[in-house]
């Protein structure tokens, strides 16, 4: 068996320079070249300088000859060699120092807030406000607040300062009285006594005897937001009166806590809902159509806080009667009724409370009085 060894000989420094001499040599002809037949096109006067050493002797042609060839050879690089040189000449000697000019950008100056490092998370309220409103189960009343730091604020109960509290340095307040409330129903506001500000929103408190069904309602401009719920049952919500009148009208009246809200509807049919009083009356008129003698209806009355959640709930069922006479209709007046109510709610719409008044012989349609007895006309 045979084996190929392959023997590679490094290149001798002798022929790398020979190489590159050859190289360079090649690169000067061809470049003598391209330059005599640029200077033959372009250069006339070349031409003419030609002519005229024609007639002088061969020798000193011949020496003209190389130092012209060698000028034609090199031409480019040292016309590139004087340009450089010029320029620097210029730069260094002749061109004036000018100055530089640097443009910096218009940067606005950081706006640096202070850092409260005291009194934190204080909300600082120019009206006076309402936090909690609460009945305790032994009546006594817990009212919290908020307006200015270090102010006086008065608790206004029904249109009567009862006692003035002073807010800390976050602008809360406290009042807390040890007497319990009497039953009934309390309207509370708030003064800022140093700044004569009275709170935008009204507190309603409705105080039952056990105080357990207590209800208070913030009041303001958009309606009322429940700040504590009664503890409701069906004995807080009675159905009067159920009157159906031939005209397609039924009016459902009844008691229930104030400041609520009462909905009816009759075998599923949801027919309106109406707000109880101050005085925990309610009257609901709404048009039914015409109900068949005879038949069997069910009408269901719900009570509902601000929240729309129902606490109590009232079932009726009756039976129409055959004869229906409106003329036989009367009405009971209770307190806080007006003749403009009682018309919306069984002839539809309060401007006719006049048809009511005259029917009863009302000279002050404004004049009305608690269990009163008013014969309900019909239209």
């Amino acid at each position: 068996m045979t084996s190929i060894i392959t023997h590679k000989t490094k290149r001798s420094t002798d022929d790398i320079i020979s190489g590159a001499i050859d190289r360079q040599q090649s690169w000067r002809e061809k470049r003598r070249s391209f330059t005599r037949g640029f200077l033959r096109k372009i250069n006339v006067f070349a031409a003419q300088q030609n002519n005229q050493q024609k007639t002088k002797p061969a020798q000193k042609n011949v020496a003209q000859d190389e130092n012209g060839s060698v000028l034609r050879a090199y031409w480019f690089p040292i016309l590139c060699a004087l340009i450089v040189i010029a320029i620097a000449v210029f730069v260094m000697f002749v061109k004036p120092n000018a100055p530089v000019k640097v443009i910096v950008p218009n940067v606005p100056e950081p706006i640096i807030k202070p850092v409260e490092t005291s009194k934190k998370d204080v909300v600082v309220v120019s009206n006076p406000t309402f936090d909690i409103v609460r009945i305790e189960k032994n009546g006594q009343i817990v009212i919290a607040g908020r307006s200015a730091p270090e102010s006086n604020i008065s608790i206004v109960v029904n249109n009567q300062v009862v006692a003035t509290e002073r807010t800390n340095a976050n602008g809360e307040f406290a009042y807390a009285p040890t007497n319990a409330l009497k039953s009934g129903n309390y309207v509370i506001s708030l003064i800022n006594a140093d700044k004569n500000e009275k709170s935008a929103d009204s507190v309603f408190i409705y105080v039952p005897e056990n105080y357990k069904n207590a209800v208070a309602l913030l009041m303001n401009e958009d309606g009322s937001k429940i700040l504590q719920s009664p503890q409701s049952s069906n004995q807080d919500l009675v159905v009067s009166k159920i009157d159906y009148l031939d005209t397609g009208r039924m009016v459902i009246t009844g008691r229930a806590l104030p400041r609520l809200r009462v909905s009816v509807t009759l075998n599923n049919k949801y027919l309106g809902f109406a707000r109880v009083s101050d005085y925990k009356n309610y009257g609901l008129g709404v048009n039914v159509g015409k109900l068949k003698s005879g038949k069997k209806y069910t009408l269901v009355v719900r009570l509902h806080d601000s929240n729309g959640t129902t606490i109590a709930t009232k079932k009726h069922e009756f039976v129409l009667p055959d004869d229906n006479d409106c003329d036989d209709t009367y009405y009971t007046v209770r307190r806080g009724d007006t003749l403009w109510v009682i018309a919306r709610n069984y002839l539809g719409r309060g401007i006719l409370f006049s048809l009511i008044a005259d029917c009863n012989d009302i000279k002050n349609p404004n004049l009305i009085y608690p269990m009163q007895v008013l014969q309900i006309p019909a239209e």
